[in-house]
């Protein structure tokens, strides 16, 4: 069983990195653990655990700015947000049940960290682009902060961009400063039946193109629709294209009959006010949650290609589940085993189709034996390699977890 480190402060964190670095201890970062299944299995049986670094410091609603410590859970941050009507515009995902792991685990820093984004990424950006900035502790065991309270307070390297998406190998964050955004008076859904792929990404197309202001676009096929929280969806047996406006509510009214009327066209379409839980599903990748035995894959693809690219690896991977996000720029997959022919096919796919892959849940030794992250060319990896020496030349901070040799 790995040792745990918990400190309840930054000089606490900073010492169990001091001792690391001392002692060549690689540590595995992590705040609640929800997210503990994606990537490499750790390479260290030291776990510096964040999830004792707690409270929001700072929030102003006015201001539109929250400050919070790193193992805040992020529950707690999205009710005091609530209370003001207010939001973490980029709508991040709770991965833990996806994860054979409770709800409601995630914290604030593993978030920015993972650099998470859920269903609104399409219109209000990344996690990433709502990270104003951070305190945090280098594997030289050196203290820095970067941005602040602000959104134009960048001078030099924005290393709350570079930090997002690192998973812990850069940096530890024991702080992070945010972005927050009013809540939507009115959340309406249209929603459109018995669409196939393709005709789902052309509608989806025609969505995003118009002025109706679409928030979420998502294709679920129909043999997926029956696990919908939504029973609109999970009884019509058919698949459900689901676009979602946000607004105050005679703009949403009126935007949902224009794009009504766009979309008639096409199919059968209904309309659901509300409907958080039907975003939720898409959101949380609610469709795979059930078998925990198969290996579920994030592809990122151009729009366009999406039903391209799923297509091919659904033909040569049978019993292969999917569905789409972002309008077709995000497919979730499900695949029934997980050994070198399937790795091979959805990676080659993918990039037949200028996409790419990472390897969200896998059993048994499929997270030691595969690639997880998507392998990068040579002027990457060499960039990525004198990034991390950096930030931590010893090697200390999550060894191993995005790329074996990093």
């Amino acid at each position: 069983m790995a040792d745990k480190f918990k400190p309840e402060s930054n000089a606490q964190v900073l010492d169990v990195v001091s001792w690391g670095l001392a002692n060549n201890k690689p540590l595995e970062i992590q705040g609640a653990g929800s997210k503990r299944g994606i990537g490499h299995p750790s390479r260290s049986d030291i776990i510096l655990s964040l999830s004792g670094l707690t409270g929001i410091s700072l929030y102003e609603p006015e201001e539109l700015v929250l400050t919070a410590a790193a193992g805040t859970s992020l529950a707690e941050i999205e009710a005091v947000l609530a209370e003001k009507n207010q939001e973490l515009a980029f709508e991040p995902a709770d991965f833990g049940p996806l994860l054979g792991q409770a709800e409601a685990m995630a914290t604030i820093g593993g978030i920015m960290a993972a650099n998470i984004s859920g269903p609104r990424r399409l219109k209000a950006g990344a996690a990433r682009d709502h990270f104003l900035g951070l305190k945090a502790i280098s594997g030289r065991a050196e203290e820095f902060k970067s941005g602040g309270r602000v959104v134009k307070n960048v001078t030099g390297y924005d290393l709350c961009k570079g930090l997002a998406g690192s998973w812990g190998t850069l940096a530890v964050m024991t702080e992070v400063t945010l972005k927050v955004l009013p809540a939507a008076e009115q959340v309406t859904t249209i929603i459109v039946a018995g669409l196939t792929d393709v005709q789902a990404i052309s509608a989806m197309s025609m969505a995003m193109n118009c002025s109706c202001e679409v928030s979420g676009a998502a294709h679920v096929p129909a043999n997926l629709t029956d696990k919908s929280s939504l029973k609109e969806v999970a009884k019509s047996g058919a698949s459900a294209t689901l676009l979602r406006l946000e607004g105050i509510g005679p703009s949403v009214e009126y935007r949902a009959k224009q794009l009504e009327t766009l979309l008639s066209p096409l199919g059968t379409i209904s309309k659901v006010t509300g409907a958080n839980q039907v975003w939720r599903d898409v959101r949380d990748v609610g469709y795979f949650t059930g078998d925990q035995e198969k290996a579920v894959w994030r592809l990122s693809v151009p729009p366009a290609q999406g039903a391209v690219a799923i297509s091919a690896i659904a033909s040569e991977i049978p019993g292969a589940e999917y569905y789409f996000d972002w309008a077709g720029g995000l497919i979730w997959a499900a695949v029934p085993q997980l050994n070198n022919a399937s790795q091979t096919i959805v990676r080659k796919c993918l990039e037949a189709c200028g996409g790419h892959a990472t390897l969200f849940r896998a059993a048994g030794s499929g997270r030691t034996t595969a690639d997880i992250f998507q392998p990068l060319e040579p002027g990457l990896m060499a960039l990525t390699k004198n990034l991390k020496n950096n930030f931590d030349p010893s090697g200390i901070l999550n060894p191993g977890r995005m790329y074996r040799n990093l």
